[in-house]
């Protein structure tokens, strides 16, 4: 029973001695559809989707307006967008991670193959 708590305490080190700055939130007025809104998101969500905005040479405001944009045409209710927003960042990690995504950030997102990861990664959910 021991040894299960210290690998808990270890574990949990791992995220709890982190810089706090990283789930500091902050706010940032973007301008959608013509409609200035403000969206909180942690420090640490802002970082990772500006890597994804400047793998393609594209700013927050310009990225996150194309996923608006782009995900009301295909239907989606994007009634918490914050939510949406923190999710595409998490999956952006996870597809690195499992290597559908490039780690090398000079490699687009636009020249990937959305179709071809989108099915491989069904495949790894369904499972």
């Amino acid at each position: 029973m021991a040894q299960f708590r210290m690998d808990i305490a270890l574990m949990c080190k791992l995220f709890i001695e982190a810089p706090s700055s990283l789930w500091v939130s902050k706010s940032r007025s973007i301008r959608i559809q013509k409609q200035v809104t403000s969206i909180k998101l942690e420090s640490y969500y802002w970082t990772v989707l500006e890597e994804i905005a400047t793998r393609d040479s594209l700013t927050i405001p310009l990225m996150v307006n194309r996923l608006y944009s782009e995900s009301i045409e295909a239907g989606h209710d994007l009634g918490n967008f914050t939510s949406f927003l923190r999710v595409c960042a998490v999956r952006y990690l996870a597809l690195q991670a499992t290597g559908d995504i490039p780690l090398d950030t000079n490699i687009s997102i636009a020249s990937l193959d959305a179709d071809k990861i989108l099915a491989t990664e069904a495949k790894r959910v369904n499972h």
